[in-house]
């Protein structure tokens, strides 16, 4: 214990030097304005504006607004400069911004506000506050040369998404980096209609106490038991909200895909608007928050990007993992280079350049890190062209996959009982908070999936060892025939990379079930995300649902494995696997145990279509 906790001690003493000395570098080399610049409605938005000393000739603007707070390392000067290690030698003004409602700024904070229509009287919103941003830094910032960039992770992607939507004339290049782009299908708050509980509380409980970030404060340790004891999710306005989070009161009220999440949703506001403004999409292949965002931005736009300004990057990362540290390994898994900083400085930076700055050549259009391979690969566009082939990997009623069709006869099948009352964790217990001391959540899609594997509600399907390379890139898609003994019931799908009994590169790894893709799916959504049905008791019906898009070797050695589940907990809240018209309001007698059965027959062939690419193939 003392030997762990002088190792803490030692890590903690080198972030603080480090953060020391990169606000000493900032200090000797730019001045720092803070300054609260006017909106259009008299709002004021606080903002600190950073400009290098050594100015050869005018700079463009680099701008990232932020819902979480500025001076957070405790020497005045923004946390978020240590994002730009290598632009800020490349000479750029950096401008950070809190938005309407947080931190130091004026006004009504309101989660995700919606956009306005321009012609409505009195529209504010981000992407008014963005366009009145620049216009202000325009006039009163001198020594700049008349272009600005926008780029945020997250909410901060988010932000830069919607400065799309109207953009400044003199706005020439944005990033959006990990940006929700559908709440109800597939970011924070949902997937598929499936709501992510541990996420969706703690989040609101941060953003909704105040105008600072405050964490909820659990009883327990392990989160998991606390959320099982609260029960129906009817007990959260009873016993803990009190009606007091306006967010957690819009899921309630709005259980389905209606205007509500429509109005928000880039799926639907981008999908008439003719990209302007040239675009880097950035995403994690292990993302714990939003995979979904990014790449559904950039496929939204590209049927309207006329001028070809749609790009995408994604990469070996976790949630924002490509700002920060080397990207060498994420978890156990090693990539064999230093994936974030090459991130940093051969893509982020020259994009920035040739963009703001007319330097460089034009960038590549797409970039993905194929794992497995540890490559980095181009393409000209994504999901690739051509030189990939989509291929049927079929469960088999022995447990095995293939690529054969199942030609047994008779009703082939796998069988598990799922019970609300002892429902699947998502991660190792004990679950901690998720942004408490000591949580596994930033890394929780890596963890070895053997610790669910042979359990009596979890089903299994493994592939032979493999001889030669199986490499897929592009869009992979579950089709599973299933049934239930209740009426309604979600699934989970993983397709996962199993690694050699014995792996001398890395003897820990040996064995190991690493997560390559999965999602989940809320049965009463099958025929329509806005009028949900109840599923027929023991009828099979096909269950279709992308697991994503992903750039992977499964190499020599390794296996292929699909797991079936039907709880994920607390990461989404339990299914009562009775119909009910609004599960957060579900009276407790509704939490039934159902007997699932997942086809493996002719008649009913479940599978997993792989994109299957040549081991050496980009474009």
């Amino acid at each position: 214990m003392i030997a762990a906790m002088r190792r803490t001690l030692l890590v903690i003493l080198a972030l603080a030097a480090a953060a020391l000395a990169q606000t000493a570098n900032w200090q000797q080399s730019y001045s720092k304005r803070d300054v609260m610049i006017p909106m259009r409605d008299g709002v004021r938005l606080h903002t600190e504006i950073y400009t290098p000393h050594a100015a050869h000739g005018p700079l463009p603007f680099l701008i990232t607004r932020t819902p979480y707070g500025l001076n957070d390392n405790g020497a005045g000067y923004s946390r978020l400069l240590a994002l730009y290690p290598v632009m800020e030698q490349a000479g750029y003004i950096f401008v950070m911004q809190d938005i309407r409602g947080r931190y130091g700024s004026d006004g009504k904070f309101i989660m995700q506000r919606p956009p306005c229509a321009k012609s409505a009287p009195h529209c504010v919103g981000e992407a008014t506050d963005t366009y009145d941003t620049v216009a202000w830094l325009l006039t009163n910032v001198p020594n700049n040369n008349g272009r600005a960039g926008l780029l945020g992770i997250s909410y901060g992607g988010w932000l830069t998404t919607m400065a799309l939507l109207d953009p400044n004339p003199a706005l020439k290049a944005v990033s959006e980096q990990a940006s929700p782009a559908d709440m109800f299908l597939g970011d924070d708050f949902h997937h598929n209609g499936a709501f992510r509980l541990s996420y969706g509380f703690e989040y609101v409980a941060m953003m909704e106490t105040g105008n600072t970030n405050q964490l909820f404060h659990f009883p327990d340790y392990d989160t998991y038991g606390w959320y099982l004891k609260l029960g129906s999710l009817a007990n959260v306005n009873q016993k803990v909200f009190h009606g007091q989070k306006p967010t957690w009161d819009d899921f309630v009220n709005h259980p389905n895909q209606d205007w509500f999440w429509n109005k928000q949703s880039f799926t639907v506001q981008l999908k008439n608007v003719q990209l302007s403004v040239p675009d880097l999409n950035v995403a994690g292949w292990w993302d714990q928050e939003d995979f979904y965002g990014p790449v559904d931005i950039y496929e939204t736009l590209l049927p309207h990007d006329v001028d070809h300004y749609d790009y995408l990057a994604i990469g070996p990362w976790n949630h924002g993992g490509w700002s920060h540290g080397t990207g060498e390994q994420l978890g156990p898994v090693h990539f064999g280079s230093d994936t974030s900083a090459y991130f940093r400085a051969h893509i982020q930076a020259p994009w920035f350049a040739y963009w703001l700055k007319g330097e460089g050549a034009k960038p590549p259009h797409v970039r993905t890190f194929a794992t497995g391979s540890n490559q980095w690969q181009q393409y000209d566009a994504w999901p690739p062209a051509h030189g990939t082939q989509d291929r049927a990997l079929y469960l088999h009623a022995d447990h095995s996959l293939s690529f054969a069709r199942p030609t047994a006869a008779g009703a082939a099948f796998d069988s598990y009982t799922s019970d609300p009352a002892h429902p699947v964790p998502y991660r190792h217990r004990p679950v901690q908070e998720t942004y408490g001391p000591g949580s596994q959540w930033y890394t929780w899609l890596l963890e070895d999936q053997r610790f669910v594997d042979n359990r009596p509600d979890t089903a299994t399907w493994t592939g032979p060892v493999l001889t030669q390379p199986l490499c897929i890139a592009g869009n992979i898609q579950a089709n599973l025939y299933a049934s239930t003994t209740g009426s309604d019931s979600d699934w989970v799908v993983k397709l996962i990379d199993v690694y050699p009994q014995k792996y001398p590169a890395q003897p820990t790894m040996a064995g190991y079930e690493l997560m390559i893709a999965d999602e989940i799916f809320r049965g009463r959504f099958r025929q329509s995300f806005e009028h949900p049905e109840p599923i027929p008791p023991n009828k099979v019906e096909l269950y279709d649902f992308s697991l994503h898009t992903n750039d992977h070797c499964f190499l020599p050695g390794h296996a292929i494995m699909v797991q079936v589940q039907s709880t994920w907990f607390p990461l989404y809240d339990r299914n009562p696997q009775t119909f009910v018209p609004n599960i957060f309001l579900a009276p407790a007698g509704a939490f039934r145990q159902a007997t699932q059965r997942i086809y493996a027959s002719p008649q009913h062939p479940s599978s997993i279509t792989l994109p299957v690419r040549s081991p050496a193939g980009s474009h």
